[in-house]
């Protein structure tokens, strides 16, 4: 499995033939986006920092979208979408906007995505089926959802073999993703001191021993 950050909460998750994208940049954001040909999009909420499923789609490779709770299997991956509420992208304090959490299993591996998560607090219908999971992405960045502190915190909870964050500020990505050193300070609350790297690629045996390691990826 091979895993690429194009900034915000847009992964690339490539295994066998198949390619998996994760909350796309649409050419609407601020953010800078890319393109390319993917399998399956999975949009955990409908803002244009995260639903540009067009920017995924390339000649004959149309993605099968995934933008709610559910299940579903497509191409020997299972995926289950659980709702959750955010805050991001919302004028009012206390208003809120449905957000999408997504477990995956692909290649004998356990992905969580949490997408624009505000809260701590998992459904109890996700944590119930919650395996073992192997990669966790997680919003870091504040302002709508969740903090550095409190992405450290459900981290420790979840217990995953690795940790990638997302939703923070990135010089190549541009825009306004999160507070400022909002990565700064979650690497200080996980102890950890680790580099950007362009991209992780990875096969479960080389998750075994592993716990809560902190994975940054270059955006």
């Amino acid at each position: 499995m091979v895993i690429s950050y194009y900034g915000g909460e847009f992964f690339k998750v490539s295994f066998g033939d198949t390619t998996l994208a994760f909350n796309p940049i649409s050419k609407d954001s601020k953010l800078k986006g890319t393109r390319f040909g993917s399998d399956i999009a999975l949009v955990s909420m409908h803002h244009p920092d995260m639903d540009g499923v067009d920017q995924v789609a390339h000649g004959d490779r149309q993605p099968f979208v995934v933008d709610g709770p559910g299940e579903y299997e497509v191409k020997k991956t299972f995926i289950r979408g659980f709702a959750t509420r955010s805050q991001f992208g919302v004028s009012k304090e206390k208003e809120e906007r449905q957000n999408t959490m997504f477990l995956v299993q692909l290649e004998g591996m356990h992905l969580c995505f949490l997408g624009a998560l505000s809260s701590k607090e998992l459904p109890k219908e996700a944590v119930a089926v919650m395996d073992t999971v192997d990669v966790l992405f997680i919003p870091i960045g504040g302002s709508g959802v969740l903090t550095a502190s409190e992405a450290h915190s459900l981290a420790v909870e979840i217990e995953p073999a690795l940790v990638i964050p997302m939703h923070y500020q990135t010089t190549e990505a541009g825009g306004d993703m999160g507070e400022k050193d909002a990565l700064k300070k979650f690497l200080k609350e996980e102890g950890a001191d680790v580099k950007p790297i362009e991209k992780l690629t990875i096969k479960k045996k080389d998750l075994e021993g592993k716990e809560g390691e902190v994975v940054v990826l270059a955006g």
